[in-house]
């Protein structure tokens, strides 16, 4: 468990990025407000990993090792995958929890 005190250094990829970006954009197409939330419900929630990133649960799925990635459910039905290294907190993946996101893996 990580220390109360310990400020972890978040780092988003260009994947994770970019798949937000992808989100966000259809979701313009329906609602500008809705998009809107979305990028800033993430930038809260990547931020708030600085702090007790182990407190969000396991990614369990057969294709990946267990206890690699967490997730982090946005927006009702977004999960920011991520994995915690040492002293960092990596982003590897914005996904759409209703699509099959096992290419990702």
């Amino acid at each position: 468990m990580e220390n109360g005190n310990k400020i972890y250094k978040v780092i988003i990829s260009d994947d994770a990025a970019q798949m937000l970006v992808s989100h966000s954009r259809f979701l313009a197409l329906v609602s500008e407000t809705a998009a809107q939330q979305l990028i800033a419900e993430f930038n809260e929630k990547a931020k708030s990993l600085e702090e007790f990133p182990g407190r969000n649960p396991w990614l369990a799925d057969p294709l990946i090792p267990a206890g690699k990635y967490r997730k982090f459910l946005m927006a009702k039905r977004y999960l920011l995958i991520y994995q915690v290294k040492r002293d960092a907190v990596y982003v590897d993946a914005v996904v759409d929890c209703r699509q099959d996101y096992g290419w990702l893996l």
